[in-house]
């Protein structure tokens, strides 16, 4: 099939693809040939190609309820050919639903404290801290929580930290969230970000600016996830690895049943360069204060921890990955809800989940 030109809309340049898959729920998917991708417009990796893929932490074994066919764009039946990524097309009304074209992709800046609250962001997070982390792995039960309005929005994911908590703060993410201000729908999607300056000026949802690089032609970051799972009835959730590979130290994502994803290259980063210092699991709302009073946004299935399975949104199986290259489980997990009267958090071993 001949190639087209495309203008892509956040990073301002000509990407040429070769197919477009409409999925089931109005989205468009590129597939873009892999070195047009945005990240190699980034000085550091133009004329470059994707490394080869590193060794997998050792200790590693498959897990996930997740399909390769987990979201909504593989139900028409196609997809992207060898030699390029899909990439979910930028609609135009997205864009300007933003308050800036330069904030576009970005979370909003917010005054960042240690125990992982800022001014409208809501969090309940299980994490682990005082040690040097290369990775975390961990299973995300996936819901799709109600979103009170378009400026906010619900997310579940693991962070991997490293810096002061002050502007030098580097954050990488990956989970999946709500958002009708970034996606214009309320369908749980996958997502990555990155952040090197606390979310001010450096750093993106996706692959909505230079910086990580996609190396899988079957999975399109940004699409929504099918399916979800219902109160007192199914469950599902995804299984993500973030490691830092020893040779290179890129930090790769991996999906469900060793499916890589991509990696972050090490130079986007100043402290991640080395380790990181925290590792989060867990779930944040944003809360605008609709009228004055608190929002009624959910957080992961909508329902407290003390509810329990089929009811509480869970993460599983959670682990680190230390400095020898090798996952263990977490030592010492705490957990912190800033409004638990809102959104609690329980933390426990189990026998089966660990």
């Amino acid at each position: 099939m001949p190639c087209l030109i495309y203008p892509f809309v956040f990073v301002f340049v000509f990407v040429v693809f070769c197919t477009v898959v409409q999925s089931v729920d109005g989205d468009l998917i590129d597939c873009v040939l892999v070195n047009q991708q945005p990240a190699f417009d980034h000085p550091q990796l133009r004329g470059e190609k994707p490394l080869e893929v590193p060794d997998r932490p050792n200790g590693h074994e498959v897990d996930g309820m997740e399909e390769a066919s987990f979201q909504l764009w593989h139900l028409s039946g196609e997809s992207c050919p060898e030699g390029t990524i899909p990439i979910r097309r930028t609609s135009e009304a997205e864009v300007l639903r933003a308050s800036s074209i330069r904030r576009f992709g970005r979370k909003p800046r917010r005054f960042v404290r240690r125990d992982s609250s800022g001014t409208d962001h809501e969090h309940a997070v299980g994490y682990v801290a005082g040690d040097q982390y290369y990775g975390a792995k961990g299973s995300i039960n996936v819901w799709a929580p109600r979103v009170a309005n378009p400026y906010e929005f619900s997310l579940s994911q693991m962070w991997i930290i490293s810096g002061s908590f002050g502007d030098d703060l580097n954050t990488i993410e990956a989970g999946w969230q709500v958002s009708p201000e970034l996606y214009g729908d309320s369908y749980p999607r996958f997502f990555t970000y990155w952040t090197t300056d606390a979310y001010q000026t450096t750093g993106c949802y996706n692959l909505l600016c230079s910086g990580f690089v996609q190396t899988n032609n079957r999975i399109a970051i940004g699409a929504a996830i099918s399916p979800t799972s219902s109160y007192n009835g199914g469950q599902f959730d995804i299984s993500l690895l973030i490691w830092k590979d020893p040779k290179h130290g890129n930090w790769w994502l991996e999906f469900g049943s060793g499916i890589l994803v991509g990696y972050w290259p090490a130079f986007l980063f100043t402290h991640l360069r080395d380790h990181a210092s925290m590792i989060q699991f867990g779930g944040e709302v944003v809360n605008s204060r609709p009228g004055g009073f608190h929002t009624f946004t959910q957080m992961g299935s909508g329902h407290f921890s003390r509810e329990g399975f089929g009811r509480a949104s869970y993460f599983r199986n959670l682990q680190v990955v230390d400095w020898d290259n090798s996952l263990i489980p977490l030592a010492n997990l705490r957990v912190l809800a800033d409004h638990p009267n809102c959104y609690d958090i329980q933390g426990g071993i189990n026998k089966v989940w660990g």
